[in-house]
C-alpha cells in the first residue's frame, strides 16, 4: 500500500477531506452567487439610471419652458442646451443631444466615461444602426459594455431628434469582479484555516479510537491490564469507556477461567496421584490388593463425579440446559425427591411441608439441585442427624407468587463470610468445627445455576449453632429459556 493509499485509508484524512470538500463546494457556490448578484446589480443599476434620466427628460419636454421666451421650446437646440446645461451626469454615465442626421450638439459626461479619443459614438456604425432602429439596447464597445436608451423629441420645427442616455458598465463590472476575487481569496484562506482546524479537531475526536486500536494491539491473553484514558463526554469517549468495560469483563472472565482450570487440575491431580501411588506400592497379598482396588475405585468414582459436575456447569449457557415443557405437579415431585434423598445416607430424613399445585419447572434439574443440597447436608452431618425437606408456594417481597424448596440440616452451619463464596466453583466453606468435606466444591455452583436458569435464586439461612437451610426460590411462571440465558449472562457480567 502506497503512502497515498494509507493516507486515504486514514479516518482522520477522510474526515478532513469530507469537511474540506463540503466547505469548498459551499464557498464555491457562495462566490458564484455573489458574482452573479454583483454583476446583475451593475446591469440593473445601469438600466435604472438610463430609465430615470429618460423619464426626467420626458417630463422636462412636456412641462419645460424656454427661459428666453417663457413658452414651450420650439427647437431641440435650445431644448438640449437648457436641459443638458442643468444636468450633472453620474459615474460612468453620459447624455447626448442627438440630431436626426447622426450628430450630437450637446453632451454631458460623468466620471469614468471614456474620453472622446478613446471612444466616439459618432464613429460606431453598429451602435448608430441600433439607435436608428430601436429605443434601447446593450452594445459592446472598445471601452466596455454600454447600456443605452433614447427619447425622441419632436418640436415645432418637426425635427425628430433624441436624447441619448448611456451608462458604461465595464469599470463597475471590473469593481464587482475585484470584489469577487477578494471574496475568493478570503474563501481560500478560510478553507486552509478550516482544514487545519478540522485536522486538529479530528485528531482530538479520534484519539480514543486510536488508543483503542493501540490497546487492542498490545493486549494478549496473558496481559489484560491495559486501559484507555477517557477524556470528554462524547460518543467517541463513550466508545473508550465501553472498551474499558469490555476489558474488565474479559479480565474477570480470564481470571475466573484460570482459577477454574487451576482448581480443576488440582482436584483431578489429587485422585490420580493417590491411584498411581497405591498401584505402584501394591503387593501380591490378596487382602492388600483388595484394599488397593477398593481405594482406587473410590478415587475413580470421585474423579467421575468431578467430571460429571464440570460437564453440568459447561452446559449452563446452553439453551437446552433447562427444558420447560409443561407444568409439573409439585406434590408428586416433592415425594419423588424425598424417596431418592433417603437412599443417600443414614440420616433422619423428614418431610415438613409439601407444595400443592403445579409449576413450570424442569423436574430433572430441580431433582438434581435438591439432591445436591441433600448430599451437601449429608457431608456436614453425622448418622442419626435430621435433614428436612420442604416445598411450598409463597409470595415474595414484590408480590409475585414463587415456589420454595428448602433442605435443612442440623450440621455446623455456614459462617456469614462464606455465604456468597460457597457458590463459587471449587470453593469450600469453613464450618464451625474446622472440618472440610471431601467434595470438589462444584455442587452448590450447579444448584445456583439451575435456580438462575429457572429465573430464581438460592438463599442461605444459617443461625449460629443451628445448622443451615438452603432454599431454592423459583418463579412459578418462568420466562422462556432464551430470555433466561440473556438475563443470566447480563447478571454474570
Amino acid at each position: 500500500m502506497t503512502m497515498i493509499d494509507r493516507l486515504m485509508a486514514s479516518g482522520r484524512w477522510r474526515i478532513v477531506g469530507w469537511m474540506l470538500a463540503t466547505l469548498a463546494l459551499a464557498l464555491f457556490i457562495v462566490v458564484v452567487v455573489v458574482r452573479s448578484l454583483l454583476l446583475g446589480h451593475v446591469a440593473e443599476r445601469a438600466n435604472e439610471d438610463v430609465t430615470l434620466e429618460l423619464q426626467e427628460f420626458t417630463t422636462f419636454v412636456e412641462e419645460g419652458r424656454d427661459p428666453s421666451t417663457g413658452k414651450a421650446f420650439t427647437n431641440t437646440k435650445d431644448l438640449f442646451a437648457v436641459y443638458l446645461g442643468r444636468q450633472q451626469a453620474g459615474e460612468f454615465e453620459m447624455m447626448l443631444g442627438w440630431h436626426g442626421e447622426g450628430t450630437s450638439s450637446y453632451e454631458v459626461r460623468g466620471q469614468g466615461v471614456p474620453r472622446i479619443d478613446e471612444y466616439d459614438i459618432a464613429h460606431d456604425e453598429s451602435l448608430l444602426n441600433q439607435i436608428a432602429s430601436t429605443s434601447s439596447g446593450v452594445h459592446e464597445t472598445p471601452a466596455g459594455e454600454l447600456r443605452w436608451g433614447r427619447a425622441v423629441v419632436i418640436t415645432g420645427e418637426d425635427t425628430p431628434d433624441a436624447l441619448l442616455v448611456g451608462v458604461f458598465t465595464g469599470r463597475a463590472e471590473e469593481q464587482a469582479r475585484e470584489t469577487v476575487r477578494s471574496l475568493a481569496l478570503v474563501s481560500l484562506c478560510s478553507l486552509g484555516l478550516a482544514g487545519l482546524v478540522s485536522w486538529l479537531v479530528a485528531g482530538q475526536i479520534l484519539r480514543p479510537v486510536r488508543l483503542v486500536r493501540q490497546a487492542a494491539a498490545e493486549i494478549t491473553e496473558r496481559d489484560l491490564t491495559r486501559r484507555i484514558p477517557v477524556e470528554g463526554k462524547d460518543d467517541v469517549s463513550d466508545l473508550a469507556v465501553t472498551f474499558n468495560q469490555m476489558l474488565d469483563r474479559l479480565e474477570a472472565g480470564f481470571e475466573s477461567e484460570k482459577r477454574f482450570v487451576d482448581d480443576a487440575g488440582h482436584e483431578l491431580r489429587t485422585p490420580i496421584t493417590v491411584i498411581r501411588g497405591h498401584l505402584e506400592l501394591m503387593g501380591d497379598d490378596p487382602e492388600e490388593r483388595r484394599q488397593t482396588i477398593a481405594l482406587v475405585t473410590q478415587e475413580l468414582d470421585r474423579m467421575a463425579r468431578i467430571v460429571t459436575d464440570l460437564l453440568a456447569l459447561a452446559k449452563v449457557d446452553r439453551p437446552d440446559f433447562v427444558q420447560l415443557v409443561e407444568p409439573v405437579d409439585m406434590t408428586q415431585l416433592t415425594l419423588d425427591i424425598d424417596a431418592k434423598m433417603q437412599t443417600l445416607a443414614d440420616r433422619r430424613w423428614q418431610l415438613s411441608h409439601i407444595a400443592e399445585g403445579t409449576a413450570l419447572v424442569d423436574a430433572q434439574r430441580i431433582t438434581q439441585a435438591v439432591l445436591q443440597l441433600a448430599d451437601n447436608a449429608v457431608q456436614h452431618t453425622l448418622p442419626g442427624d435430621a435433614i428436612t425437606l420442604m416445598s411450598r408456594f409463597a409470595t415474595d417481597a414484590d408480590g409475585q407468587r414463587v415456589l420454595q424448596i428448602a433442605v435443612t440440616d442440623t450440621g455446623p452451619g455456614v459462617e456469614p463470610q462464606d455465604r456468597e463464596r460457597i457458590f463459587e466453583r471449587f470453593a469450600h466453606g469453613t464450618p464451625a468445627d474446622g472440618s472440610r468435606h471431601a467434595g470438589a466444591g462444584l455442587g452448590l455452583p450447579i444448584v445456583q445455576a439451575i435456580a438462575e436458569a429457572h429465573g430464581g435464586r438460592v438463599q442461605v439461612d444459617s443461625p449460629p449453632g443451628q445448622g443451615a437451610t438452603f432454599t431454592l426460590v423459583l418463579s412459578v411462571d418462568c420466562p422462556p429459556p432464551s430470555k433466561l440465558r440473556s438475563t443470566i449472562k447480563e447478571k454474570n457480567r
